[in-house]
């Protein structure tokens, strides 16, 4: 019985073999026949001429294989070669001419930082001649009213104070700008024109600390300011010499007042503090007995504008509740904001903005401005207490008593 197993068992294997064989010379056959196709599909090309970049095939000699496979094409695999550079090679290359710098401001990444003009200014400009004989002199100093046509003639006072080292910036609540060109210096000052709006609109949308930041000094004063005793220049020197990068003239005796801090005093050049009603302070180096001043008339660094201006609001209008966090961008605030006494001014008081109200419900104009104001009062602490919270609560630590009234 052994023996029939063994002769069943050779036959099996020398019919594997024939098929193996058989799958060897079919598959050496197709080879053959692709391959003549592939070859006479392309023009000869020499390789030894073409330069494939050595950081694809380091190790490569092109010449030698030319030498020992003339015979064949090569342009199927220069194009294999060529369409891996095109999606490799290329755009790599091309990156290399691209800029691309995150450090520039947002939005200009793309642009080579020499040619970058991230800041401007309010000055203007002749459209003849060269730009660098364009400006005489510049300006240190802006000076903004928020105007209407009834006050023309107190803005006329406060501007014939000034030197030719304020920039001019008026605007106008009450459309009318035609009117101003009386005054010699209103055709070179600069006028900004929307109805209805307040100062702190108009400061929010024209006086970004990129545009205004030439100056040395921001004025953002209302328009019913007498400054009889008020001597701008003098009032630099004071601000600098006693290092106040938040400040307000004093307010004389007569002038409508709500604060004791801004009241003007006979003893001092310039005061950073005062004893308020009962009650009224918790702290003493916090507002209203120290660190503040109204929204009337307040002169602004450079650099407490900066942080001030991204504080407003756009929405709050009025500016109620921003003279008591006016010391968020200061530091130590008591020591930085204050009132300046021997260059000072009086507030008149002139209801012009609550007069572009509209009356309601059998109110005047006036009283729904003045609820808007008290609205937005709350409104502004509640937001900051809220960022506040938010913050710490962000860097894992415990929220101090709320700070923003």
């Amino acid at each position: 019985m052994g023996t029939p197993m063994r002769k069943h068992a050779i036959s099996n294997l020398n019919i594997r073999r024939t098929n193996e064989t058989m799958r060897l010379l079919i598959t050496t056959f197709v080879g053959i026949i692709f391959g003549f196709f592939l070859g006479v599909s392309f023009p000869m090309l020499s390789l030894s001429k073409v330069n494939i970049s050595s950081n694809i095939f380091p190790s490569i000699d092109l010449t030698y294989i030319e030498d020992k496979y003339s015979g064949l094409s090569t342009q199927a695999l220069l194009n294999v070669w060529s369409s891996l550079k095109g999606r490799k090679a290329i755009p790599h290359k091309f990156n290399n001419t691209k800029i691309w710098v995150p450090s520039n401001p947002r939005g200009a990444e793309r642009l080579p930082p020499g040619i970058i003009v991230s800041e401007s200014d309010l000055y203007s400009r002749r459209l003849w001649g060269l730009p660098g004989e364009d400006l005489i002199i510049k300006p240190r100093y802006l000076v903004t009213f928020t105007v209407g046509i009834d006050q023309k003639n107190n803005i006329d006072a406060a501007v014939k104070k000034l030197t030719e080292n304020f920039e001019i910036l008026l605007f106008h609540y009450d459309g009318r700008t035609s009117e101003w060109d009386e005054f010699e210096w209103s055709k070179r000052a600069i006028h900004v024109s929307v109805k209805k709006q307040t100062k702190w609109w108009y400061a929010k949308r024209f006086l970004h600390p990129n545009i205004v930041a030439p100056y040395d000094y921001i004025f953002i004063w209302d328009e019913d300011l007498g400054v009889e005793n008020f001597d701008p220049e003098e009032y630099i020197k004071l601000v600098k010499k006693h290092g106040l990068d938040i400040s307000q003239p004093g307010l004389s005796p007569d002038s409508g007042m709500t604060w004791q801090m801004t009241r003007k005093r006979e003893d001092t050049e310039v005061h950073t503090d005062t004893e308020e009603r009962p009650g009224w302070c918790a702290d003493p180096h916090l507002p209203p007995c120290a660190a503040f001043v109204e929204i009337m008339a307040p002169v602004f660094s450079r650099a407490a504008w900066r942080c001030v201006w991204h504080m407003i609001q756009n929405d709050l209008v009025h500016g109620w509740g921003l003279d008591f966090a006016l010391r968020k961008c200061v530091e130590p605030a008591h020591e930085k904001i204050g009132v300046v006494d021997s260059q000072w001014i009086a507030h008149q008081t002139v209801p012009s903005l609550g007069n572009q109200g509209q009356a309601e419900n059998g109110r005047a104009p006036w009283e729904g401005v003045r609820e808007r104001c008290r609205n937005e009062w709350a409104m502004f602490q509640d937001r900051l207490t809220a960022a506040e919270k938010a913050y710490f609560q962000a860097m894992g630590i415990d929220p101090p008593n709320s700070t923003a009234r």
